[in-house]
């Protein structure tokens, strides 16, 4: 595997240097910029074209999601890695919206950023928050169309959307008639199927495939 080129624009300083440590984990992979603010490392990115961007939401020049806007417009093979300690209901399907690949809320344990750097490098997504997710996408920012295909069961489709609802095994085992144990086990297989590991990237995903509705 060739060394995955990363940028890191956040304004905490000491936070930037825990990431910095916990991106030195990371196997592969070389830190080649790192910012305090936003404008000067937008334009870095737009310059170098890193294969990984990871972002902090408030900076003090520059909001984060402008720069995830600028960098996916510009460098659509880009992955990008947002982090905020701001984190709402609706940010998650924001971002989404953006083409963002990952997302980890600050309050999260540090070890969450070396789980979305290894996911969203291999090609999966990953978002981590203690805020639930709600539907809803904001209509400001352009939609992109399904592209994803379904390689489902039509259980697993309909288990896909439950879980997505945020239904969790017992109920969705009830309203289907069907043992915890079985669910458990559609659910890993479906997580397993579309390549993520928790229930956000797997509504991320249902809503590209166009399996729920936005």
């Amino acid at each position: 595997m060739r060394k995955l080129r990363a940028v890191l624009i956040e304004d905490e300083t000491m936070f930037r240097q825990l990431i910095l440590m916990t991106l030195a984990k990371v196997k592969d992979l070389q830190v080649i910029g790192e910012f305090g603010q936003g404008k000067p490392g937008l334009e870095f990115c737009l310059r170098e074209k890193p294969d990984m961007l990871v972002v902090d939401l408030m900076l003090p020049d520059l909001n984060g999601m402008e720069i995830a806007r600028e960098v996916r417009r510009a460098l659509p093979d880009t992955k990008i890695l947002v982090i905020t300690a701001h984190p709402s209901e609706r940010l998650p399907a924001d971002l989404m919206v953006l083409g963002v690949n990952g997302y980890v809320d600050k309050t999260e344990p540090i070890e969450y950023v070396l789980s979305a750097v290894e996911t969203v490098r291999s090609g999966g997504m990953f978002f981590a928050s203690r805020v639930r997710a709600k539907g809803g996408l904001n209509p400001g920012l352009p939609v992109t169309p399904p592209t994803l295909q379904v390689p489902l069961t039509e259980r697993e489709q309909e288990i896909a959307r439950l879980v997505a609802a945020g239904q969790m095994s017992k109920e969705i085992a009830a309203k289907l008639n069907l043992s915890v144990r079985t669910v458990e086990k559609h659910r890993a297989n479906i997580m397993e199927k579309v390549g993520v590991r928790e229930v956000a990237s797997l509504t991320r995903w249902c809503i590209q495939s166009g399996l729920v509705d936005n």
